[in-house]
């Protein structure tokens, strides 16, 4: 990282001192933690919502810009580059006092979010239904793996799994009853292919197969068995680990 880039910083002795100065000149109470790579901020009244990280703030290393990410239950709903710290210190605030993401949008328009964040901030039903939407999309343009399009077709069907988070790896189709990234998975399948039947798995790995289905209704049913009853609809998952 160039720190000519960063006079400023290296006078006052670092990104968290100079956010503590931003916000002595925007006259708002922060909290900032150095962390590796950068710093975090967050307002100290109003404390922060539930749930919302403080704000992380880090360094561009080729030009003058400051790098902020917003997470919340192991999410990022929010992410931009500013280039004045006192807009990296109001943004922060705003974050961790709730605002909506098109509020922080329009208060503070180097920060944007995308299709998936703004679901997750309309709650878990959005973020599952967006998921759905994908699979569904992803699964008809691949005319040439007709298997994995039957496989999704036949799990959107079945309303046990249609109510679950779920998301693709390597093909694989994996659901879960939380829609944070660190949620565990409780069943996983993966499609026919290449003369292999459709695989039922208890996680995405190969060294937990619960059972093997030559269509991909067989494959669904076997899944749906395996998962433990009243499970769903998904919720909110938990933040990462600080």
């Amino acid at each position: 990282m160039d720190l000519d880039l960063y006079p400023d910083l290296v006078a006052v002795g670092g990104l968290a001192a100079a956010l503590e100065r931003a916000a002595g000149e925007r006259a708002v109470h922060v909290t900032v933690v150095p962390e590796s790579g950068g710093a975090s901020v967050a307002p100290v009244s109003p404390p922060p919502v539930p749930f919302r990280r403080p704000l992380s703030v880090g360094l561009a290393a080729d030009k003058r810009l400051f790098l902020v990410s917003g997470r919340s239950r192991g999410v990022e709903l929010v992410r931009g580059a500013a280039a004045d710290l006192r807009d990296v210190v109001g943004a922060a605030v705003a974050w961790g006092e709730g605002r909506s993401l098109s509020e922080l949008r329009e208060l503070f328009p180097f920060l944007s979010s995308d299709e998936r964040a703004r679901a997750h901030e309309r709650g878990p039903a959005a973020v599952v239904d967006l998921q759905w939407r994908q699979l569904r999309e992803q699964a008809a343009g691949e005319r040439g793996f007709p298997e994995f399009a039957l496989l999704v077709e036949a799990a959107y069907a079945e309303p046990r799994l249609r109510r679950l988070s779920a998301f693709s790896s390597h093909w694989t189709l994996g659901f879960s009853a939380g829609t944070g990234q660190s949620s565990g998975v409780e069943v996983a399948i993966a499609p026919a292919h290449d003369g292999r039947p459709y695989r039922v798995r208890a996680s995405l790995h190969d060294g937990d197969l619960i059972g093997e289905a030559d269509t991909a209704d067989e494959a669904v049913a076997l899944a749906v068995a395996h998962l433990p009853v009243g499970l769903g609809p998904a919720v909110a998952g938990a933040d990462d680990a600080l």
